[in-house]
């Protein structure tokens, strides 16, 4: 079962003599852990290193019931604890059954006194290790799943075409292997199934052989429960559930969840789970909200268009972890920037497979997920902003100082009878949620409503109210370049789109000399001349400039794989300002076709 030399690829033994490995590897044991156990706990002593073989694990810490990294085959677990003598700093546990090679710190400790060159060399290893884990800010990491589930979706049969694409996608890969009920009895027994035939001793070595062999396995189910699709869906890291999308049949039993999916739902995690929608027609979807109210734990939803190649590549790079993610930053009227950097960035080929944004980013992905063309947008912009005034109407400030309504309409005109969920391409608007005081990310429900709400600038425009009551106002507030939610949802690179604000040019004001209201109005209405208080900002102005100070931490959030691009804007340019949007499409696409040049020839691993 375990071929050549298992500790090679294990970093912190990368620097030894292979006699010196070879020596260690006598005293592997080989370790079975069944779902759910803990492998290693958070504050016991570290007492042994131990080496993923097949399966995949799960990193807790503080008791916390959401992973903070994972681990698969071939990776370690707990070496720097196993290393330094100290205590377990999280705990580790399988998310499903799972083998792995124990090393005891006795038996190394033995090896290092014969052999006084080890520790140099595992102190230096592991010295570089940590000092690049800590120049990147460490952050979550993602065990790229090795055995994949598929199974039927509601009531109907798993839909032909998506299987038709794996076989020929991956049938002919050497190091992927399509495995079905018929291909295991015949290796197993040659016979049909019988009781407990896939859970034996044979089958077990069979199965743990085979993930040596591959790098992927992709497990077809029976199209109801079953002995081979239980022990598909244990053998798993991830499950996929495959069903036709009709409109029409939305809210019919053809929707209801099957006994196979019920099962799945027991054992993964939502972020495991992902619904996979097949759809014959390609135009407007509608009725996702069926599927997925019926479906509280899935991870994630995909739809893919039948003959649509690029549906489906997209939807195994979020399985794999390679999906391409497009982050936009908040900044009121600074945001018509982003339309410049997505036309540079559609010019030199490279296209999304999910989007999301704060505030004025928001609305911009939204337009980019609807792929609506890049000149038309700025119609819109000229529409909505300057000819409609959507963010240019006072009224009396009794919930907010900018007459909501304006907004509304436009909002629910240019994104109307649109439900987030409904969209071909996954997508995100990020809140501030006062009533719970924290981040809000929004990927479902309408799409018009997500933007009003991710761009509902506090004292400007009144909250946006939840279902639940909760009040959500701008998600600048807490995060105005949401890259975390995006890894939360994904891994892959990303394209992050901020925008480089210079500093308001000083301007002396004394503030004892800012008049009293009736002075002011006295000012306002008799005056013939400029004000003597001309250059003390507004409150629009301070509270813009307040939200868009720069209260965003990127250290350790850009990583070697994305792009980041921060798009000058001119001194002095009001937030506020729609006017300029076409100064600032302009200036950006210079800008972003300049730094992806640059980028271009560095080798950046985006642009190659």
């Amino acid at each position: 079962m375990l071929h050549g030399d298992v500790l090679s690829d294990i970093e912190a033994f990368d620097g030894l003599r292979p006699e010196e490995r070879a020596a260690l590897e006598k005293h592997l044991e080989l370790i079975s852990t069944s779902r759910g156990q803990f492998l290693v706990s958070q504050g016991e002593p570290a007492r042994a290193l131990y080496i993923v073989v097949t399966g995949r694990f799960e990193v807790l810490r503080n008791g916390a019931r959401e992973a903070i990294a994972e681990i698969g085959p071939g990776q370690p677990v707990g070496e720097i604890a196993f290393f330094s003598g100290g205590q377990r700093t999280a705990s580790v546990r399988a998310q499903r059954d799972s083998l792995s090679l124990r090393l005891s710190v006795d038996d190394f400790n033995q090896l290092a006194q014969a052999n006084p060159g080890v520790w140099p060399v595992v102190t230096r290893t592991m010295a570089q290790r940590l000092a690049r884990t800590t120049a990147s800010g460490g952050g979550a990491s993602y065990a790229r799943p090795r055995t994949i589930c598929i199974c039927r979706a509601g009531q109907g049969g798993c839909p032909e075409p998506f299987i038709k694409y794996v076989q020929e996608t991956f049938g002919e890969r050497q190091d992927t292997l399509i495995l079905t009920r018929q291909i295991a009895e015949d290796a197993l027994s040659g016979a049909q199934a019988r009781t407990g035939l896939f859970d034996s001793a044979e089958a077990t070595q069979w199965f743990n052989e085979l993930e040596g062999r591959f790098n992927t396995i992709i497990y077809l189910t029976d199209p109801d429960v079953s002995a081979w699709s239980l022990k598909a869906l244990h053998q798993a890291d991830q499950v996929l559930f495959v069903g036709w999308h009709s409109a029409a049949a939305c809210g019919g039993d053809e929707l209801q969840r099957n006994d196979l999916e019920r099962h799945a739902g027991e054992l993964f995690k939502p972020a495991n789970i992902r619904l996979v929608l097949m759809h014959e027609r390609l135009d407007t979807i509608f009725g996702t909200r069926s599927w997925l109210e019926r479906r509280p734990r899935i991870g994630m939803h995909h739809h893919i268009g039948i003959g649509r190649r690029e549906d489906f590549d997209r939807f195994f790079r979020f399985v794999f972890g390679e999906a391409v993610g497009l982050v936009a930053c908040g900044g009121g009227a600074f945001t018509a920037a982003h339309v410049g950097s997505f036309e540079a960035l559609r010019e030199e080929g490279i296209r999304f497979d999910i989007l999301g944004g704060t505030s004025g980013g928001a609305a911009m992905c939204a337009g980019f997920a609807l792929g609506v063309p890049v000149a038309q947008m700025s119609r819109h912009i000229q529409e909505m902003f300057v000819k409609r005034k959507a963010m240019g109407r006072w009224t009396f400030p009794r919930y907010s100082f900018l007459d909501h309504t304006v907004m509304n309409e436009v909002l629910a005109e240019y994104f109307s009878s649109i439900d987030i969920e409904d969209l071909w391409l996954p997508y995100f608007a990020v809140a501030t949620n006062l009533s719970k005081n924290q981040l809000w990310p929004i990927s479902q429900g309408p799409l018009w409503e997500a933007i009003r709400a991710s761009s509902a600038i506090p004292a400007l425009f009144p909250p946006v109210f939840s279902r639940t009551g909760d009040m959500l106002v701008d998600g600048c507030l807490i995060d105005n370049i949401p890259v975390r939610t995006m890894r939360s949802l994904k891994t892959g690179p990303n394209v992050i789109l901020n925008l480089d604000i210079p500093r308001p040019t000083p301007r002396p004001v004394d503030h004892r000399e800012l008049p009293s209201r009736w002075n002011l109005i006295r000012q306002m209405l008799f005056s013939r001349g400029d004000s003597p208080n001309r250059d003390a900002q507004g409150p629009h102005t301070v509270l813009m400039r307040s939200l868009l100070r720069e209260n965003a931490d990127l250290s350790g959030l850009i990583g070697p794989r994305d792009l980041y691009l921060a798009s000058p804007i001119p001194a002095d340019a009001n937030a506020l300002d729609w006017s300029d949007h076409e100064i600032f499409r302009s200036r950006a696409y210079t800008y972003a076709k300049q730094e992806i040049a640059k980028s271009r020839l560095t080798g950046h691993p985006l642009l190659n």
